[in-house]
């Protein structure tokens, strides 16, 4: 079993690393006056997407 393939199966450490990019986006928005939220969150949807930690998103509508 790989590294991502444990990643995966331990819910503690994707809670964390979800926090961790959520703080992430928020501070990139922070400093470049929210101009780049629309990538800033998309790049952050694909990178928790490789690493299996899809969530839906409220303030999104499904398919987007």
């Amino acid at each position: 079993m790989g590294i991502l393939d444990r990643f995966r199966h331990n819910r503690a450490a994707q809670d964390k690393a979800k926090d961790t990019s959520d703080a992430a986006e928020r501070k990139v928005n922070e400093r470049t006056g929210n101009k780049y939220e629309g990538q800033t969150d998309e790049a952050q949807q694909r990178i928790e997407g490789s690493l299996g930690m899809d969530r839906e998103r409220p303030d999104r509508p499904e398919g987007q």
